[in-house]
């Protein structure tokens, strides 16, 4: 799977994938919020592509010190087959140096993730 920094031809597959996400239906609302990946640069989108398929999409605001997951939805078809932790150990290897955050949307999946990375740790 590849994490790929959105562009303007991935759009409508953009808006999508973020209709996937609770509250976020309206198309206006849609089209609002990737205008606002596209023309700010601390915010962030990127898409998990799968062979020919964009199955994830993940946006983050990045800082100095720091990057916020704001949005994370994944394809129904794909849920539960960990592509939501891919795309959140991804943007964590995209920004090493930065400590990961979230917003209260999005708080308990990445902790989730992350609880997931600490319980593998200690396995090994």
């Amino acid at each position: 799977m590849t994490l790929l920094r959105y562009k303007k031809a991935y759009e409508k597959i953009a808006m999508g994938l973020l209709s996937y996400m609770p509250g976020e239906k309206a198309v206006k609302k849609l089209q609002e919020l990737v205008h606002q990946y596209e023309e700010n640069e601390c915010w962030q989108l990127y898409l998990l592509k799968k062979g020919e398929d964009f199955i994830g999409i993940i946006g983050v605001i990045v800082d100095e010190n720091s990057y916020t997951v704001m949005h994370i939805a994944v394809n129904p078809s794909f849920r539960g087959e960990g592509v939501g932790k891919e795309m959140i150990d991804k943007i964590g290897l995209a920004f090493p140096d930065l400590m990961c955050k979230s917003t209260p949307d999005t708080q308990s999946f990445t902790e989730k993730c992350q609880a997931k990375d600490d319980d593998e740790l200690e396995l090994e």
